[in-house]
């Protein structure tokens, strides 16, 4: 398939880098930030003549070789470049410092997000703009494809009292906004100055497009990020983090494969099936994880199929699939109670609901479809809020 989108690096490639002569630059970025002949932003930035000062790598580290949830040291790179990782082993390791910022013109923000709250890339983005925009520093946020497109949002919004690293900041859990889009709306929002943020658009994107329909290279932006697929119900599987059910990570199909050691498997994908999900077929699974939850343990589950991205609902279904497994066995299911990004209260669900409201429904046995009612009230919020910040780019609706 042709590229008919070019990302903000390859807008920025064909500008000659000129914005940026001169200047001392700093750069926020990871393996999957790729060109359209699958060069790393880091390369391309050290074989052209500027001065590429720092490199900061997010969560998975630089290369993307580290697990979730494991902390990433600083790492040598192949020049002078010092390279500084922003997921170590502290809270504060999330933020760069005002030291490790000193004597930058340009920070060059450039990740591939995945289009969910709770996914990290877009917090780190934030967490720079609050310590660069401050002290001066310019940011550019060279901006890629959401690989779920943009005209859909779903969720429950993030409430006061659950911000996290999964959480920065009020979003519905699908926010339908590409990373410039929400720099922007951060800036805004938030305030931040005086540096000056620049976004450098995709060129050719239109808001209706999954990520294949870009034609732009795909590179997992994570370890468990294989295939756009993966990326479509992550919205709702990454729940699964916030239980002792395997969200199958250790399988070949992360995140579409779920389950545990005392799931019935065919029983589970014969309820979810009768629920008529939309989009979407559970077909039953036994695997066995080779790391994380249940290693080396024979799991019941399911593997969710989706056949209408348009009509799929990720966080609504993968409600309705974590219910149904809970039901399966009260005794041995269980809320994650482990620390988790850097926090022990609140629990995992909540930082990734975004609130309590949910657990304590589930707890209580209110159906899925009644507390999905409630998001309906908060998606139209956010509707409302990301307007302004939609279409700032070369999208052909706009």
């Amino acid at each position: 398939m042709m590229q008919k989108t070019l990302t903000g690096l390859d807008v920025l490639i064909s500008q000659g880098f000129d914005s940026m002569r001169g200047k001392r630059i700093g750069l926020v970025t990871h393996s999957a930030a790729v060109d359209s002949r699958f060069r790393n932003s880091v390369d391309i930035f050290h074989d052209v003549p500027i001065e590429l000062v720092t490199v900061f790598g997010p969560e998975h580290g630089l290369h993307g070789q580290a697990q979730d949830l494991i902390g990433v040291s600083e790492e040598e790179s192949k020049s002078a470049t010092l390279v500084v990782s922003l997921y170590g082993s502290t809270e504060a390791s999330l933020h760069p410092t005002q030291e490790q910022l000193a004597g930058l013109d340009i920070l060059v923000i450039d990740m591939q997000d995945v289009g969910a709250r709770f996914y990290t890339f877009q917090a780190t983005m934030l967490y720079c703009m609050q310590v660069a925009l401050p002290m001066g520093i310019s940011v550019m946020v060279l901006d890629r494809p959401n690989p779920l497109g943009g005209q859909r949002i779903e969720g429950p919004m993030l409430c006061p009292g659950f911000h996290s690293f999964v959480g920065a900041y009020p979003l519905a859990v699908r926010h339908g906004m590409t990373m410039g889009e929400l720099a922007l709306m951060y800036r805004d929002q938030l305030q931040l100055g005086p540096g000056e943020l620049t976004v450098v658009p995709c060129q050719g994107l239109r808001e209706s497009d999954y990520f294949e329909a870009t034609g732009a290279p795909w590179v997992l932006p994570s370890p468990n990020m294989p295939t756009v697929d993966t990326a479509v119900v992550y919205p709702g599987q990454c729940l699964f983090e916030g239980t002792n059910l395997s969200e199958g990570r250790g399988t070949t199909r992360p995140f579409e494969i779920c389950g545990a050691p005392w799931i019935d498997a065919n029983r589970l994908a014969k309820q979810m099936n009768e629920q008529q999900i939309a989009g979407a077929v559970f077909r039953p699974v036994w695997f066995r994880p080779t790391f994380q939850k249940h290693a080396g343990q024979d799991c019941g589950g399911v593997q969710i199929h989706v056949l209408d991205r348009d009509a799929y609902r990720p966080v609504r279904a993968s409600l309705a699939l974590l219910m149904a497994m809970r039901a399966q066995n009260v005794e041995r299911f269980a809320w994650r109670t482990e620390v988790y990004e850097f926090v022990e209260n609140p629990i995992a669900i909540d930082l990734l609901f975004g609130s309590s409201r949910e657990r304590i429904a589930i707890e209580n046995g209110v159906p899925w479809q009644t507390i999905a009612k409630e998001w309906e009230a908060e998606e139209s919020a956010f509707e409302q809020l990301r307007k302004p910040y939609k279409c700032p780019h070369d999208f052909d609706s706009c």
